[in-house]
């Protein structure tokens, strides 16, 4: 079991992020797209009842068939504030990947990895945790520019901070609106580029985001149609 401990305000949640920063992994490449495992996680929210509800999807990445799922309910025990979400996060998103009966290989994570005011997304968060290759995959560029990238799938455009790259604008479909990644641990910004236009075959998000999107949504309806709140939770506080 991953710990975690909820840090008890803002100023303390900085202190966590900038010390975990150093343990971040750059130097190494990460699995080969299109082989071995890939997990997507994503969660959903209940504001009313404090719910939170983490999915974890499994797929083969040469065939993206689905190999194992997971979700897991909890209660929001951090406020909402930019730069600070993976708090909100981190403890549903740790139980469902724990509850997999399968390994995950890589995950990708809705969010940001380096692409973070202070290099620490969720994306590098959950992988310094876990030790697994992590890559965050954003639909928006948080606070950071860029160029648009030509109009064909694969083309790309840094995401800059100043004159940092902190990940790429990627075009995962022609003419379509581009996908923000960033490096999350052990995998290369070549390599997350590539698995997420590996994963993303037919549509704009790549189908680890699809699956987990969907499946937490539902997993969220239906603790809600069930009339179950943060009591009923898989996550400790």
């Amino acid at each position: 079991m991953t710990t975690f401990r909820m840090p008890a305000d803002e100023a303390e949640a900085r202190a966590v992020q900038d010390a975990l920063r150093a343990r971040v992994v750059l130097d190494e490449p990460g699995p080969p797209p299109g082989t071995g495992r890939v997990t997507g996680v994503d969660v959903a929210y209940d504001d009313e009842r404090d719910l939170v509800v983490a999915a974890a999807v499994v797929l083969d990445a040469a065939t993206l068939e689905v190999v194992a799922e997971s979700t897991a309910e909890g209660r929001v025990t951090f406020p909402y504030v930019p730069g600070l979400l993976a708090f909100r996060e981190i403890p549903a998103v740790l139980s469902a990947l724990e509850s997999l009966s399968a390994d995950p290989g890589l995950v990708v994570c809705d969010g940001y990895g380096l692409a973070h005011p202070r290099r620490f997304g969720l994306a590098s968060h959950l992988g310094v945790l876990t030790g697994l290759p992590v890559i965050g995959v954003a639909k928006n560029p948080f606070t950071f520019t860029y160029e648009q990238p030509g109009p064909r799938r694969g083309d790309f455009t840094p995401l800059l901070d100043g004159d940092e790259e902190v990940g790429r604008a990627l075009r995962t479909r022609d003419a379509t609106k581009p996908l923000f990644v960033s490096v999350g641990h052990r995998v290369t910004l070549d390599n997350a580029c590539a698995h997420t236009l590996a994963l993303a075959r037919d549509f704009r998000q790549p189908e680890t985001t699809r699956r987990a999107d969907a499946l937490c949504r539902s997993a969220l309806r239906e603790a809600i149609a069930d009339g179950r709140g943060p009591a009923h939770g898989s996550v400790a506080d």
